[in-house]
């Protein structure tokens, strides 16, 4: 038997109404939504659930993602704990920027509450890091990622921020490089870029003052040894101990997102099946992409339940 991986999503998937089936029929998902509210002072059910504009806000964003994604795994522990349906726990977990967070609790590194009380810290130092406008991020298709690196080196004030899968490469940085680099990278036979709906360059050198901010926010929370693996962002390597992971999330805020490095390191570890766990299908559609024939399974809605009780892909 192959091993599994449960992996979180980040900043992007986040739509209204995410979360509330799992907060009507659970308990122990419910207790996740209710004393996230309190800590941080934020109604967590209308954020979440409800049409409103802080949804796409990185202050909020970032907070209102990883409770949502860290209540739906609530439930899912619960069911591990019981034995209920023959569900056992990952053997590694991993989380795309934010979703990195999410894994660190899932593994059993980091408190579910320090994980959603530090990321709503990093969710404003980000958004006040660059002011509004002066920084962009777009998404660079069909190229390949060394090719990606050779047009935009020659280019100040852009980098690659996000190695997701063969054919997609994010680049961020400055607004103006980011709009010279896209038409560089179409002329040297990208197929397309596109610009994301960001409000700053996120995973660029230019968030070196909000990676040292998160960093003094860091300092006094307790990490513990993972009870299980999980894969850093900024490396795509397995950590296994406490001493490197504040280091690790300093830096990922202004370091590249290594995704499709880290899904290949658990590949090559043995892990055939891929659990998204949160809003969207956007880590399984990469997944997809790096290793042919993996069962994929997300898990966003209640009915999604199910389809780890089955354990079959649903792609």
């Amino acid at each position: 038997m192959g091993k599994t991986a449960y992996i979180f999503p980040g900043q992007g998937a986040q739509k209204p109404g995410m979360g509330k089936d799992f907060y009507e029929n659970s308990e122990a998902s419910r207790r996740v939504f209710d004393q996230a509210s309190g800590l941080l002072g934020i109604d967590m059910k209308t954020l979440c659930f409800e049409e409103n504009e802080k949804l796409n806000r990185t202050e909020y964003t970032q907070a209102a993602m990883v409770t949502t994604s860290l209540a739906m795994m609530a439930e899912i522990e619960r069911r591990w704990a019981s034995g209920e349906r023959g569900l056992r726990k990952p053997d590694v977990t991993a989380g795309l920027s934010l979703g990195e967070y999410c894994a660190l609790a899932a593994a059993g590194a980091m408190e579910v509450f320090d994980a959603i009380t530090l990321v709503r810290k990093r969710g404003i130092f980000m958004e006040e890091a660059v002011p509004a406008g002066e920084g962009a991020m777009a998404a660079v298709l069909a190229m390949k990622a060394e090719d990606v690196e050779a047009v935009i080196s020659s280019i100040q004030d852009v980098w690659i921020a996000n190695y997701n899968c063969p054919g997609q490469i994010v680049i961020s940085g400055r607004t103006k490089a980011v709009e010279e680099a896209c038409k560089a990278l179409l002329a040297a036979g990208a197929r397309r870029t596109v610009r994301l709906l960001v409000s700053g360059p996120f995973h660029s050198p230019l968030l070196l003052k909000a990676g040292e901010k998160l960093s003094g926010q860091l300092e006094p929370v307790l990490l513990k040894t993972p009870e299980i693996p999980y894969v850093a962002n900024v490396n795509g390597e397995y950590v296994y101990s406490a001493e490197k992971i504040k280091g690790l999330l300093k830096e990922q805020v202004y370091s590249p997102v290594r995704w499709q490095q880290s899904v290949e390191a658990m590949a090559a570890g043995g892990v055939d099946t891929f659990v998204e766990v949160g809003p969207g299908r956007t880590l399984t559609s990469f997944v997809k992409k790096i290793v042919k024939g993996a069962v994929l399974i997300n898990v966003e809605t209640w009915e999604d339940l199910k389809k780890l009780e089955e354990g079959e892909s649903h792609e």
